[in-house]
C-alpha cells in the first residue's frame, strides 16, 4: 500500500535535467535563421570571449577567489571590459607571486620575462587610478609583495675591523633588483592610493608584515634601503594604529645593534625616518618619547661604526632639544659618558655634535653640566692630535657658546686656562699654537682681571709643585746616601758567602 502511494507522488526533477529541458524548449522555439546568425556573431568575437576563462588554483588561490571570477593573467588590461579589469588585476598579482632562482637565469628565462612585463603592467594600471582595492585585491597585493620582498639575507663575510661597513668597502647590489624595484614602486603606490580603505588594509599590513619589512633594512643594497625608508615612513604616517608598534620594533633593532652585534646596514635610514617623526611629536613630550632619547638615541654613540649614521643621529638629538630644552643636560651627560678616549676621528664628530647641542641649550641646563663639560673640552684643547685640538679651539668662535661662556666665566676660565698655558709651552703644531694665542687674547678682553688671577694662581701652583718636587728630590738623595752608608763588605768563609747582618728589622 505504501509503495503505491509513493509511486503516485510527483518526482523531483534534477537541476541539470531542468536546465537541459529549458534549453531544449528554447531551442525548439528558435528558427534556423536565428541559429545561423548567432553562429556568425560568435565567430566574430571569439578572440574577446577567449579572454575570460577559468585558470588553475595555483595562479588564483581559493582563499582569495571567493566570489571573484578569475581571469587569464596573460591578457592585457586593454583586452577586457572594465568589469573584468579588477579580476584581471588580482590574477596578475597572483601570477607575480612566483619567485625564480637567480642562480639559474637560463632555466626560467621566459617565465621571468613574463613576470617582469606583468609587474610593469601592474604599476601602470595602479598609477592610472583605475585600480579598485577591495579586500581580495588588498590581500593579493600584500601576498605578492611578501613573496617577492621578504627573504633571508646571506651571511656577512665582509667583516671589517671596526665592526661595521667602512667607506672603503665596495657597495653590494642585489642581482634581482630590476624586479624588486618594480615591486617596491607598486607597494608604495598601493600605500599612497587615495581610495585605499585603511580599515581593511591594516588587517593585511599587520604587525607580522611590518616586522618582516623592518628586517629588510639590513640589506646591503643602498637602493633597497632607500625604498624601504620611503615606504615605512608612509606606513607610519597613514596607519596611526601601527605607530607604537613601529617605534617598539625600531627600538629593539637598535638595542640589538648597540649591545649585541654592532652590525646593521640600515641604522642611518631608520634614523632618517625618526628625524621627521620626532618633528611631529606633540608637546609636552610623552614619557615614552623621552625614554626613546635616553635608552635608544644616546647609546647609539657607543658603537665604533657611529660615523656611518652620526649625521642622522645628531639631527634626531637636536630635534629633541628643540622640542624640550630641558633635555639638553641629559644629552650632554650621555655624550660625556660615551666620549671616545683613543679614537680621534670619533672625537671630532662628538665635538661637532656638541656645538650643535650647545646652540640649542638654554642657560639653566648649561649650568648643570658646564663643569664636567669644560673639563672635557680642556682635555681636547691639549690633544696631541692637532685636528681635535684645533676643532676644540674653534668652538669659541660660536657666538652663542661664547655668550654663555662669558656669563659663566668665573667657573669656566679657570678650567681651561691651564690647558692654554700648557699648549703654549709644549704643543708641537704651529696652527694649534696660533689658535691658543688668539684664544688667550680673547679671554683677556673678556675679563682681564680674571685672567690675571688665573695666571697668578697658576704661578703659585707651579711654585708649590716645584717646592714639592725639590723636597722629594732631597728625600731621595738622603735615602740613597743612607743606603750607601749601611752597605758592609761581604766576607767569604770557605766556600760560603757570609752576608752582613740586616740592620732593618723584618
Amino acid at each position: 500500500m505504501l509503495k503505491q502511494i509513493l509511486s503516485k507522488l510527483p518526482k523531483k526533477v534534477p537541476k541539470s535535467d531542468t536546465s537541459d529541458s529549458a534549453q531544449s524548449d528554447s531551442g525548439s522555439a528558435t528558427t534556423f535563421a536565428n541559429v545561423f546568425q548567432c553562429t556568425n556573431v560568435g565567430v566574430a568575437i571569439s578572440n574577446k570571449l577567449n579572454a575570460v576563462k577559468r585558470v588553475s588554483s595555483a595562479v588564483f588561490p581559493a582563499s582569495l577567489s571567493a566570489g571573484v571570477e578569475a581571469v587569464d593573467p596573460h591578457v592585457s588590461f586593454k583586452d577586457v571590459s572594465n568589469i573584468q579589469k579588477h579580476n584581471l588585476f588580482i590574477s596578475k598579482l597572483n601570477l607575480c607571486c612566483s619567485v625564480y632562482n637567480i642562480n639559474y637565469p637560463d632555466k626560467n628565462c621566459k617565465e621571468e620575462d613574463v613576470k617582469h612585463q606583468t609587474l610593469v603592467e601592474l604599476v601602470d594600471f595602479v598609477s592610472s587610478g583605475s585600480a579598485k582595492f577591495t579586500e581580495p585585491s588588498i590581500a593579493a597585493m600584500c601576498k605578492m609583495c611578501a613573496s617577492n620582498l621578504f627573504r633571508v639575507f646571506p651571511p656577512k663575510f665582509r667583516a671589517s675591523a671596526s665592526g661595521g661597513e667602512t667607506e672603503d668597502e665596495e657597495l653590494m647590489f642585489d642581482p634581482s633588483w630590476s624586479n624588486l624595484k618594480i615591486v617596491y614602486d607598486l607597494l608604495l603606490q598601493f600605500i599612497n592610493y587615495n581610495a585605499l580603505d585603511l580599515k581593511v588594509a591594516k588587517l593585511h599590513i599587520d604587525n607580522a608584515f611590518i616586522v618582516r619589512l623592518l628586517d629588510l633594512f639590513d640589506s646591503e643594497d643602498p637602493r633597497e634601503r632607500d625604498c624601504l625608508k620611503t615606504i615605512l615612513h608612509r606606513i607610519y604616517g597613514k596607519f596611526m594604529v601601527h605607530r607604537p608598534f613601529i617605534r617598539k620594533c625600531v627600538s629593539d633593532i637598535i638595542y640589538r645593534f648597540v649591545f649585541e652585534t654592532e652590525r646593521h646596514n640600515g641604522i642611518a635610514e631608520l634614523l632618517e625616518i625618526f628625524g621627521s617623526v620626532i618633528c611631529g611629536f606633540a608637546l609636552p613630550l610623552k614619557e615614552e618619547h623621552k625614554m626613546f632619547l635616553c635608552r635608544v638615541l644616546i647609546p647609539l654613540h657607543k658603537p665604533k661604526s657611529v660615523s656611518s649614521y652620526h649625521q642622522q643621529l645628531t639631527y634626531c638629538v637636536v630635534q629633541f632639544i628643540d622640542k624640550d630644552p630641558t633635555l639638553a643636560s641629559t644629552v650632554i651627560t650621555g655624550l660625556l659618558k660615551y666620549w671616545p678616549v683613543t679614537n680621534s676621528q670619533k672625537e671630532l664628530m662628538f665635538i661637532s655634535e656638541l656645538e650643535e647641542i650647545l646652540d640649542a641649550t638654554i642657560m639653566t641646563e648649561f649650568q648643570k653640566v658646564m663643569v664636567p663639560l669644560f673639563r672635557r673640552i680642556a682635555c681636547c684643547l691639549n690633544s696631541y692630535h692637532y685636528q681635535v685640538a684645533e676643532r676644540a679651539h674653534l668652538l669659541w668662535n660660536n657666538e652663542h657658546i661664547f655668550d654663555i661662556v662669558s656669563q659663566n666665566r668665573q667657573v669656566i676660565l679657570p678650567l681651561v686656562f691651564t690647558a692654554l698655558v700648557h699648549n703654549t709651552q709644549y704643543h708641537w703644531n704651529r696652527a694649534v699654537l696660533n689658535h691658543t694665542e688668539n684664544m688667550r687674547k680673547m679671554l683677556s678682553q673678556m675679563d682681564e682681571e680674571l685672567v690675571f688671577a688665573c695666571q697668578h694662581k697658576l704661578e703659585e701652583e707651579d711654585s708649590r709643585s716645584s717646592a714639592a718636587a725639590e723636597r722629594r728630590r732631597v728625600t731621595w738623595e738622603r735615602l740613597e746616601a743612607a743606603a750607601i752608608a749601611n752597605v758592609q763588605p761581604i766576607a767569604v768563609v770557605g766556600d760560603v758567602l757570609a752576608s752582613p747582618a740586616c740592620s732593618v728589622a723584618c
